[in-house]
């Protein structure tokens, strides 16, 4: 059975301009191509569910505009569910600017109708009545402490990505949730402690669990793999080597994977190891939404590497 996964995330239209060479004061350029796609992390999230076989709802913000109409539609015709997707008339749907020259990118971002989303809206997606749920600190922190609340008031497994670092965030107000999941700089923000060994990042992990409550910490490593840790013991998920085109949106891809497999395994080992698999296969290819990969070719890559899950 498809786990039913409620992504609680902010939702952009990229418009992306591509040119031979980025503008500079005074120097009119003419561009090559432009586009308007999803994108932020909700989509990137939502997308990662729907290609590995999970049921994703998304609930965000969005403007009553023409930019709004059409990433709603996008999503929905790609099987994910956007009843909660709300339309609001008091701001425009977010929008990320984004110029490049296929290797550097200038990039502006308009928070837009992200800005507003809601305790509310947030219950509201909750009678969807999904197996597991998924936020970051990105989202408002009421709106994060309430899905929390309201999650393991409901016994629903939710994963919260502690990132970006957000010095005045009160991550020790979440109520207890599933799976708390961050990389090594927010783990030293949090806790005070440099994770650069194993007895280092153990003694974060122990910091960090005394923070926030929490059934399982990960710790994304990069290079060194993932730091699993369950307030008694520690074990280490190797990473995949593999050539980097490309690694923005990557963390979206890792959450996602990591919730779906763990749902549908119950194993978080397990489910650590389809996370870094799928990250490697994400970096090896260029773009953000075009990268994930879907089901089948993760279970190919990993079949091809050899990966035992």
């Amino acid at each position: 059975m498809k786990p039913r996964i409620l992504i609680i995330s902010e939702t952009f239209v990229e418009f992306v301009q591509r040119m031979e060479t980025l503008p500079y004061p005074g120097a009119p350029v003419t561009g090559v191509s432009y586009d308007y796609i999803p994108g932020g992390e909700g989509s990137e999230m939502a997308v990662t569910a729907a290609a590995l076989g999970a049921d994703p709802i998304l609930c965000s913000r969005i403007g009553a505009d023409s930019n709004g109409q059409r990433v709603r539609t996008i999503f929905r015709e790609m099987g994910i569910d956007t009843r909660f997707m709300f339309m609001d008339r008091r701001a425009a749907t977010g929008l990320i600017s984004i110029l490049t020259d296929g290797a550097k990118e200038l990039t502006v971002t308009y928070p837009g109708a992200n800005a507003l989303l809601s305790v509310t809206d947030a219950e509201d997606a909750f009678t969807a009545l999904p197996d597991a749920a998924l936020i970051s600190l990105r989202a408002p922190e009421r709106v994060v402490i309430a899905a929390s609340e309201y999650a393991a008031r409901k016994h629903i497994p939710l994963l919260v990505d502690g990132g970006p670092t957000q010095p005045d965030f009160a991550v020790s107000k979440l109520f207890p949730v599933e799976i708390f999941c961050l990389d090594e700089t927010e783990l030293e923000a949090m806790t005070g402690i440099a994770p650069k060994a194993t007895e280092s990042c153990l003694r974060a992990a122990i910091r960090l669990s005394s923070i926030v409550r929490s059934k399982y910490y990960v710790v994304k490593m990069g290079s060194r793999g993932v730091f699993l840790y369950d307030g008694k013991y520690y074990n280490i998920v190797i990473a995949h080597s593999v050539p980097v085109e490309d690694a923005s949106g990557v963390g979206s891809v890792f959450d996602t994977s990591l919730l779906t497999e763990y749902m549908r395994s119950g194993d978080i080992q397990r489910a650590a190891s389809y996370a870094n698999a799928a990250s490697a296969l994400t970096v090896s290819k260029p773009g953000r939404l075009d990268a994930i990969p879907t089901e089948e070719e993760l279970g190919e890559f990993i079949d091809r590497k050899g990966i035992k899950l």
